[in-house]
């Protein structure tokens, strides 16, 4: 009998990287595919991107509502519980034989917690690492300790896994999942990216993704929209802020930016093929995402890294770290406009979802039953 694997997503980047091993589980003859939506993904606020993953030719089995109109932290809590409560009478319904996560939101730790307490085995990728600037960190090394298997994407990370008490036999360091769309995925060209996104042929372009620092409470959105408005002839792309604390805000001082600067475009959701291909034509990338410092060095496209959201995070050379501040910002764009290489491939070699694969078809038994790894 064929193995019901759950995968759980909420936002379109998470659906991105997800992808490929959701069309692998859907091909095996040892899995049935189930898929739960979640998030942004059915929120017309942030580009009701559930309508990509169906044109995408899979079957969305459940579809589990949570958001709320607020981005403060009680509207935030509130969402977990709403989740909560979702993913039980879909996980009810499914009976799912295994529940596959990736990464560290609060739409995840959810599902998590829910998979946890009725007893369903959990698989999870891209634990281990640190980002001190966001409470993802702690959401991150909760669900290590709910799941049972991991999927880490470098060697430090699966040490970090064991670290916290799994045992070696279970943590795999197979490389960061979205690599493998970088080297599979025939990008669009240049030309017909500008069209699509209907830029100046004769600017070069920025891209921009920028979220909040939920640790530290901070928005730091208008430094970094000073500093680009010093670029008149530059084509910014702007995608929007996920759906945490204070990403409204930010969201609306982006829209409102936009409309102030004709060189500038902001969209919900760009979707996996045009963000690469933009990546890939950037001169370079702003912001404060875990793309960034994990897939663009691979495009060899130069990033800027705003602020501590993701400090402690593991990242290569053609990565620049500046302040929260206009000065500093536009200073580290003009080193990135200059840097020439070298561009670090530490995230492994992008066959991702052929070493997962392989790890849970060798699974023997599925439980949620395990000992603390003492070091």
């Amino acid at each position: 009998m064929k193995r019901k694997i759950c995968v759980v997503t909420g936002t379109r980047a998470e659906y991105g990287l997800l992808s490929n091993l959701m069309h692998e589980i859907k091909q095996s003859a040892d899995f049935e595919l189930q898929l739960v939506v979640t998030g942004m993904h059915l929120s017309s606020e942030f580009g009701l991107t559930y309508k990509q993953i169906e044109a995408d030719s899979f079957v969305i089995d459940e579809k589990v509502e949570m958001l709320l109109s607020s981005d403060t932290a009680t509207g935030i809590a509130k969402s977990i519980g709403l989740a909560t409560i979702g993913f039980s009478s879909a996980f009810e319904r499914l009976t799912p034989d295994l529940i596959i996560i990736l990464g560290d939101r609060f739409e995840m730790l959810a599902a998590a917690q829910t998979a946890l307490v009725m007893q369903i085995p959990i698989a999870h990728i891209h634990g281990g690492e640190c980002t001190f600037g966001a409470y993802d960190d702690a959401i991150r090394h909760s669900i290590t300790k709910m799941a049972t298997w991991h999927f880490t994407s470098t060697e430090s990370h699966r040490k970090r896994v064991i670290q916290l008490g799994e045992n070696p036999k279970r943590v795999w360091n197979v490389g960061a999942i979205g690599i493998e769309n970088i080297l599979k995925l025939p990008l669009l060209t240049k030309e017909e990216l500008y069209t699509d996104l209907q830029l100046n042929r004769e600017q070069p372009m920025i891209l921009i993704t920028y979220h909040p620092e939920t640790n530290l409470q901070t928005n730091g959105v208008n430094a970094l929209l000073e500093a680009l408005s010093n670029y008149p002839t530059v084509n910014l792309v702007f995608t929007k802020a996920n759906a945490d604390n204070g990403g409204r805000k930010i969201n609306k001082a982006i829209e409102e930016f936009v409309l102030k600067h004709e060189n500038a475009k902001v969209f919900d959701s760009l979707g996996q093929l045009r963000y690469l291909s933009a990546v890939k034509y950037a001169s370079v990338v702003v912001g404060n995402s875990s793309s960034g410092l994990i897939e663009v060095p691979y495009l060899q496209t130069p990033t800027i890294n705003c602020g501590d959201r993701q400090l402690g995070r593991e990242k290569p050379n053609s990565v620049f770290d500046c302040l929260l501040e206009a000065s500093a910002i536009e200073k580290a764009v003009e080193a990135a406009l200059q840097y020439k290489g070298p561009y670090d491939q530490i995230f492994g070699d992008g066959h991702v979802v052929e070493k997962i694969m392989n790890q849970l078809k060798e699974i023997p038994s599925l439980t949620i039953q395990k000992e603390f790894y003492d070091l």
